[in-house]
Protein backbone atom coordinates (compact mmCIF):
# COMPACT_ATOMS: atom_id res chain seq x y z
CA UNK A 1 0.00 0.00 0.00
CA UNK A 2 1.16 3.20 -0.98
CA UNK A 3 0.28 5.97 1.60
CA UNK A 4 1.91 8.54 -0.72
CA UNK A 5 -1.03 8.03 -2.93
CA UNK A 6 -3.75 9.68 -0.95
CA UNK A 7 -6.45 11.53 -2.05
CA UNK A 8 -9.46 13.38 -0.01
CA UNK A 9 -12.81 12.02 -1.77
CA UNK A 10 -15.24 13.98 0.09
CA UNK A 11 -16.78 15.48 3.48
CA UNK A 12 -20.16 13.36 4.01
CA UNK A 13 -22.80 15.58 6.00
CA UNK A 14 -25.20 12.57 6.23
CA UNK A 15 -24.97 8.75 5.96
CA UNK A 16 -26.23 9.19 2.19
CA UNK A 17 -23.01 10.75 0.98
CA UNK A 18 -20.78 7.75 2.60
CA UNK A 19 -18.99 5.89 -0.03
CA UNK A 20 -20.14 2.07 -0.53
CA UNK A 21 -17.56 0.75 -3.24
CA UNK A 22 -17.02 -2.36 -0.92
CA UNK A 23 -13.37 -0.77 -0.06
CA UNK A 24 -12.29 -1.22 3.54
CA UNK A 25 -13.01 1.39 5.58
CA UNK A 26 -10.75 2.64 8.52
CA UNK A 27 -12.44 4.84 10.95
CA UNK A 28 -10.83 7.07 13.34
CA UNK A 29 -12.73 8.68 16.47
CA UNK A 30 -11.59 10.64 19.11
CA UNK A 31 -12.22 13.95 21.30
CA UNK A 32 -12.03 16.96 19.68
CA UNK A 33 -8.68 18.00 21.23
CA UNK A 34 -7.07 14.60 21.40
CA UNK A 35 -4.59 15.03 18.21
CA UNK A 36 -6.91 12.78 15.47
CA UNK A 37 -5.63 14.46 12.90
CA UNK A 38 -2.15 14.68 13.76
CA UNK A 39 -2.65 10.84 14.38
CA UNK A 40 -3.68 10.54 10.82
CA UNK A 41 -1.16 13.26 9.47
CA UNK A 42 1.51 10.77 11.31
CA UNK A 43 0.30 7.64 9.78
CA UNK A 44 0.14 9.58 6.78
CA UNK A 45 3.83 11.15 6.96
CA UNK A 46 1.91 14.37 5.62
CA UNK A 47 2.16 17.73 7.84
CA UNK A 48 -1.33 18.91 7.25
CA UNK A 49 -3.41 16.52 4.98
CA UNK A 50 -6.06 15.77 7.86
CA UNK A 51 -6.93 19.46 9.06
CA UNK A 52 -4.84 20.55 12.33
CA UNK A 53 -6.66 23.37 13.42
CA UNK A 54 -6.11 25.84 16.53
CA UNK A 55 -9.52 25.45 17.74
CA UNK A 56 -10.74 22.04 18.22
CA UNK A 57 -13.74 20.82 16.76
CA UNK A 58 -12.33 21.50 12.62
CA UNK A 59 -13.78 17.83 11.77
CA UNK A 60 -17.39 18.76 11.46
CA UNK A 61 -18.42 16.05 8.55
CA UNK A 62 -17.09 12.62 7.85
CA UNK A 63 -13.87 13.23 5.81
CA UNK A 64 -13.02 10.31 3.76
CA UNK A 65 -9.43 9.72 2.33
CA UNK A 66 -8.55 7.34 -0.44
CA UNK A 67 -4.96 5.52 0.27
CA UNK A 68 -4.15 3.84 -2.99
CA UNK A 69 -7.06 2.85 -4.83
CA UNK A 70 -7.51 0.39 -2.22
CA UNK A 71 -9.02 2.12 1.02
CA UNK A 72 -10.81 5.03 3.04
CA UNK A 73 -9.42 6.29 6.30
CA UNK A 74 -12.68 7.73 7.49
CA UNK A 75 -11.94 10.73 9.58
CA UNK A 76 -14.91 11.23 11.81
CA UNK A 77 -16.31 14.10 13.75
CA UNK A 78 -14.40 14.85 17.62
CA UNK A 79 -16.55 14.69 20.25
CA UNK A 80 -16.75 16.72 23.56
CA UNK A 81 -14.39 19.47 23.85
CA UNK A 82 -15.28 22.31 21.02
CA UNK A 83 -16.02 25.99 20.84
CA UNK A 84 -19.73 25.24 18.64
CA UNK A 85 -23.11 26.01 19.52
CA UNK A 86 -24.80 22.95 20.73
CA UNK A 87 -27.19 22.42 17.79
CA UNK A 88 -24.00 21.80 16.26
CA UNK A 89 -22.46 19.49 18.74
CA UNK A 90 -25.83 17.91 18.29
CA UNK A 91 -25.98 17.54 14.38
CA UNK A 92 -22.36 15.87 15.00
CA UNK A 93 -23.96 13.15 17.26
CA UNK A 94 -26.44 12.47 15.35
CA UNK A 95 -24.01 12.09 11.80
CA UNK A 96 -22.04 9.57 14.46
CA UNK A 97 -24.66 7.51 15.88
CA UNK A 98 -26.54 7.05 12.15
CA UNK A 99 -22.83 5.87 10.96
CA UNK A 100 -22.29 3.56 13.43
CA UNK A 101 -25.59 2.06 13.56
CA UNK A 102 -24.68 1.46 10.06
CA UNK A 103 -21.84 -1.64 10.84
CA UNK A 104 -21.46 -2.32 7.46
CA UNK A 105 -19.22 0.44 6.41
CA UNK A 106 -16.91 -0.02 9.68
CA UNK A 107 -13.71 -2.68 8.73
CA UNK A 108 -11.81 -1.32 11.48
CA UNK A 109 -12.00 1.40 14.22
CA UNK A 110 -9.32 3.15 15.76
CA UNK A 111 -10.25 4.62 18.73
CA UNK A 112 -7.85 7.80 19.72
CA UNK A 113 -7.52 8.57 23.61
CA UNK A 114 -4.98 10.79 25.48
CA UNK A 115 -2.31 8.58 27.14
CA UNK A 116 -1.79 11.38 29.87
CA UNK A 117 -5.52 11.39 30.93
CA UNK A 118 -7.99 8.23 32.24
CA UNK A 119 -10.44 8.28 29.44
CA UNK A 120 -13.56 10.36 29.52
CA UNK A 121 -17.47 9.50 29.27
CA UNK A 122 -17.29 10.17 25.93
CA UNK A 123 -14.54 7.90 25.15
CA UNK A 124 -15.86 5.15 27.19
CA UNK A 125 -19.36 6.09 24.76
CA UNK A 126 -17.04 6.00 21.99
CA UNK A 127 -15.76 2.64 22.78
CA UNK A 128 -19.23 1.18 23.06
CA UNK A 129 -20.04 2.41 20.00
CA UNK A 130 -17.36 0.35 18.11
CA UNK A 131 -18.52 -2.96 20.51
CA UNK A 132 -22.22 -2.53 19.58
CA UNK A 133 -21.22 -2.54 15.49
CA UNK A 134 -19.22 -6.04 16.17
CA UNK A 135 -16.35 -5.10 14.11
CA UNK A 136 -12.93 -5.17 14.83
CA UNK A 137 -11.32 -1.76 17.02
CA UNK A 138 -8.32 -1.02 18.26
CA UNK A 139 -7.25 1.89 20.63
CA UNK A 140 -4.67 4.55 20.35
CA UNK A 141 -3.05 6.08 23.01
CA UNK A 142 -2.05 9.10 21.84
CA UNK A 143 0.30 12.29 23.30
CA UNK A 144 2.82 9.68 25.19
CA UNK A 145 5.97 11.68 24.12
CA UNK A 146 3.92 14.15 27.27
CA UNK A 147 4.69 10.96 29.51
CA UNK A 148 7.57 9.85 31.58
CA UNK A 149 8.42 6.15 31.14
CA UNK A 150 7.55 5.55 35.05
CA UNK A 151 3.86 7.07 33.71
CA UNK A 152 3.35 4.58 30.88
CA UNK A 153 2.66 1.04 32.16
CA UNK A 154 0.33 2.40 34.36
CA UNK A 155 -1.72 4.64 32.44
CA UNK A 156 -2.06 1.99 29.53
CA UNK A 157 -3.42 -0.17 32.26
CA UNK A 158 -5.99 2.90 33.32
CA UNK A 159 -7.02 3.08 29.91
CA UNK A 160 -7.95 -0.39 29.45
CA UNK A 161 -9.77 -0.45 32.43
CA UNK A 162 -11.56 2.58 32.04
CA UNK A 163 -12.84 1.37 28.51
CA UNK A 164 -13.63 -1.86 29.67
CA UNK A 165 -11.23 -3.98 26.76
CA UNK A 166 -11.52 -7.03 25.92
CA UNK A 167 -7.84 -8.80 25.96
CA UNK A 168 -7.95 -9.13 22.00
CA UNK A 169 -8.57 -5.08 21.56
CA UNK A 170 -5.04 -4.05 20.78
CA UNK A 171 -3.78 -0.73 22.93
CA UNK A 172 -0.99 1.35 20.78
CA UNK A 173 0.66 3.46 22.56
CA UNK A 174 1.37 6.52 20.10
CA UNK A 175 3.14 9.67 19.85
CA UNK A 176 2.10 11.60 16.88
CA UNK A 177 4.28 14.17 17.63
CA UNK A 178 7.70 11.37 17.74
CA UNK A 179 6.14 8.52 15.28
CA UNK A 180 5.96 6.08 18.22
CA UNK A 181 3.34 3.46 17.41
CA UNK A 182 3.09 4.49 13.71
CA UNK A 183 4.30 0.96 12.48
CA UNK A 184 1.99 -0.84 15.15
CA UNK A 185 -0.61 1.41 13.74
CA UNK A 186 -0.12 1.18 9.78
CA UNK A 187 0.81 -2.98 10.26
CA UNK A 188 -3.12 -3.35 11.93
CA UNK A 189 -4.74 -1.35 9.03
CA UNK A 190 -2.70 -3.14 6.23
CA UNK A 191 -3.99 -6.56 8.13
CA UNK A 192 -7.63 -5.33 7.09
CA UNK A 193 -6.68 -6.16 3.16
Amino acid sequence: MNLHNVEFVRSAASLGDCPRDGLPQIAFAGRSNVGKSSVINRLLQRKNFARVGEAPGKTTHINYFLIDQVLYLVDLPGYGYAKVPKAEKDRWAKLIESYFADADLITLGVLIVDARHKPTENDVTMARYFQQTGRPYLVVANKLDKLKKSQIEPSLALIRETLALDEDVQLIPFSAEKGEGRDALLERIEATL
